[in-house]
């Protein structure tokens, strides 16, 4: 790539003039987002949120007065946001190692955990990289022990699990509407249910606990126009490569792969502006969720004879949506070698998270000290390669030029 030309490392959506132009429209009741998202699902109930995290953190706060029950079991390699929202809802988080070369928990451990603590309110099964986990086990070691169901989607928005679309297979589940997420608002979530009953306890909860905030709504509709101007391989750069080399340079790594949090993030009431935005771009999620698979098969199909080198692929019956595609070395120095060489070069490649949620140090008041050793090695191994729509021929042939002849 040229100087300054960046590459979104995700198959965010760009938005476009005519999107702004659109908002202007006339909405009737069955335009809005939360219909589109009840029709694309086939569920009964949604909520559009300030954040993917707020979701999460709604749900729990509803479900904590369901059950006596106060932890919640979370997969070793997730957003630190995540164990943060359980803190902040006064719950209790328990790890479970994921398994070796994928995203799916340990399902022998997490049985045990399951059976061995009768404290446990609910398991949170993450659909990482686009990927659905498999939620058949999840379902029969959740159901036997009387425990709750809250998918994690904020990575896989129209993917498939055995014919159902996930976030409508657990109790409840939530989505990510923030940028370079696919369907962006900038900053957003989706709480889902297919229990109605659910539904009304959220809203209970919602109207209890989320206020409006005029001045924290205006300054997310100016960083969704900011978003609009500088989401393109022309600007990028300055929006997510130079911050990065700021944090870099201070040897602060967590905070250069912006995965640095705090649990005081805000769940006010999102606008109506930026909910039409996102419903104006909804008719788009078909065709990018094609796109980026197309792009992703292209990955697999030209890397797959590559020695060292194992991709993360959709699992039978399911559909993966692949916001970006995974690749696992079989050694990490080799992966350190790769990641170092190509991380700059503007051509997407990163990584998905920095460690095992167990390393950050800034979590270690909230989560255990404990060995998860699959999702340490995972972290260790692991690069990404973008989806994203600004790609084209030449770069994907680039990218694997690059990793079919790099000299270890």
């Amino acid at each position: 790539m040229g100087i300054f030309k960046e590459i979104p490392p995700t198959a965010g959506f760009p938005l476009y003039l005519k999107d702004i132009f659109s908002i202007f429209s006339k909405e009737t009741n069955t335009d809005t987002l939360e219909n589109h998202f009840k029709a694309y699902l086939k569920i009964p109930y949604t909520q559009i949120t300030y954040s993917g995290t707020a979701a999460f953190y709604l749900i729990l706060e509803t479900i904590k007065k369901l059950s006596p029950r106060k932890t919640v079991i979370i997969p070793a390699f997730i957003c630190p946001l995540v164990p943060l929202a359980i803190k902040r809802a006064g719950l209790v988080v328990k790890v479970c190692d994921i398994q070796k070369d994928n995203f799916n928990f340990n399902y022998d451990e997490l049985r045990k955990m399951c059976e061995n603590n009768t404290d446990i309110l609910a398991i949170v099964p993450t659909h990482l990289a686009g990927i659905p986990v498999d939620m058949d086990k999840t379902v029969e070691i959740a159901h036997k022990n009387g425990i709750y169901i809250i998918e994690d989607c904020a990575q896989s928005l129209g993917a498939e699990y055995k014919g159902k679309k996930i976030g409508t297979i657990g109790d409840f589940a939530f989505f990510s509407l923030c940028r370079g997420k696919g369907l962006t608002v900038y900053e957003g979530g989706v709480i889902t249910t297919h229990n109605p009953e659910y539904g009304a306890k959220i809203d209970a909860t919602i109207k209890q606990l989320v206020k409006n905030n005029f001045c924290s709504e205006t300054l997310k509709v100016i960083e969704l126009i900011g978003y609009w101007f500088i989401y393109r391989p022309q600007l990028f750069w300055w929006a997510y490569r130079l911050p990065q080399i700021f944090w870099n340079l201070r040897g602060e790594e967590i905070r250069a792969f912006t995965e640095y949090y705090t649990d005081d993030f805000p769940i006010h009431k999102i606008s109506g502006f930026r909910k039409k935005f996102g419903s104006v771009a909804f008719f788009r999620l078909k065709d990018a969720i094609e796109q980026q698979r197309h792009y992703a098969f292209y990955y697999i199909e030209s890397l797959k004879d590559i020695p060292g080198i194992k991709i993360i692929t959709e699992p039978e019956e399911t559909k993966a949506t692949y916001p970006y595609l995974t690749l696992i070395f079989n050694e990490s120095i080799k992966r350190s070698k790769v990641f170092d060489a190509l991380y700059a070069s503007g051509l997407g490649i990163s990584q998905i998270y920095a460690c095992a949620i167990t390393e950050y140090k800034y979590l270690r008041n909230i989560i255990q000290n404990k060995s998860c050793p699959n999702a340490q090695s995972l972290s260790l191994r692991q690069i990404t390669l973008s989806t994203s729509i600004f790609l084209d021929k030449n770069t994907l042939r680039t990218v694997i030029n690059k990793l079919e002849n790099f000299k270890y």
